[in-house]
């Protein structure tokens, strides 16, 4: 019994900190990109920005997704509670090692480089509803696309890594000049508590939130299991 237990606490901590590498990773090539940007403007162009987060999120997946799920934002654990495949009981404890990563980064990022004004914080540039609207519907996209790669058994498993990447890469050309494209309640807070701008991150945690849910739920609505399909075209 007590090597059960053992084992069990080893399993979850492994996740939890499989969470928290994986979102202090975003945080630290994505913000960090920006940061280095604003001290040495040689160094990164910020037009390759958009890659870098992708990238990030993509070789994060292929690392650690085998061991929790990857999921390294808390409004695609919320995502993945509503669309029932992730317990919402473990979803405080995947909150918690997401934001201590992404804060965690920050911190790290602050302490290694030159002093500076910019820490990748996410600022709108449209009126806050219509910056609410984008972060929305991004979040939506990116969670449609991590439930069909994720959660679908007839999607090719070794491309979701490849297609979720694709995705935020995608979010952060269109976004990144509106809104910043967070997509991810823990990437927006971290830097902000830094460069300041946290009487908008409400903007950054209720957009995803929304987005994540009705990605969710979209995506169970439009599903067709192969055992329910009733004809060639896979309509169910």
């Amino acid at each position: 019994m007590i090597s059960t237990l053992k084992k069990y606490h080893h399993f979850q901590a492994s996740k939890w900190l499989a969470e928290f590498l994986g979102t202090f990773a975003i945080v630290f090539f994505g913000c960090g990109s920006l940061m280095v940007h604003q001290r040495f403007g040689w160094a990164v162009d910020p037009h390759f920005v958009p890659l870098i987060f992708g990238l990030t999120v993509s070789t994060m997946i292929y690392t650690l997704g085998h061991i929790s799920g990857a999921h390294f934002n808390p409004a695609v654990t919320l995502g993945f509670v509503i669309g029932r495949h992730f317990p919402f009981r473990e979803m405080l404890s995947y909150w918690s090692a997401q934001f201590l990563g992404a804060i965690s980064a920050a911190i790290i990022l602050y302490l290694l480089l030159p002093a500076g004004n910019e820490f990748g914080a996410t600022t709108p540039h449209l009126p806050a509803l219509k910056a609410l609207g984008w972060e929305i519907l991004l979040t939506f996209f990116l969670m449609v696309v991590i439930m069909a790669v994720a959660t679908d058994t007839r999607v090719i498993g070794v491309i979701a890594g490849a297609a979720i990447g694709m995705i935020v890469a995608l979010n952060a050309f269109l976004g990144g000049p509106l809104t910043g494209a967070s997509m991810n309640p823990a990437r927006s807070l971290a830097p902000a508590l830094f460069q300041g701008g946290v009487g908008q991150l409400w903007i950054y945690f209720l957009g995803p939130f929304i987005g994540s849910a009705g990605g969710a739920l979209f995506y169970r609505w439009i599903r067709c299991d192969s055992e329910s399909t009733k004809d060639a075209a896979g309509c169910c």
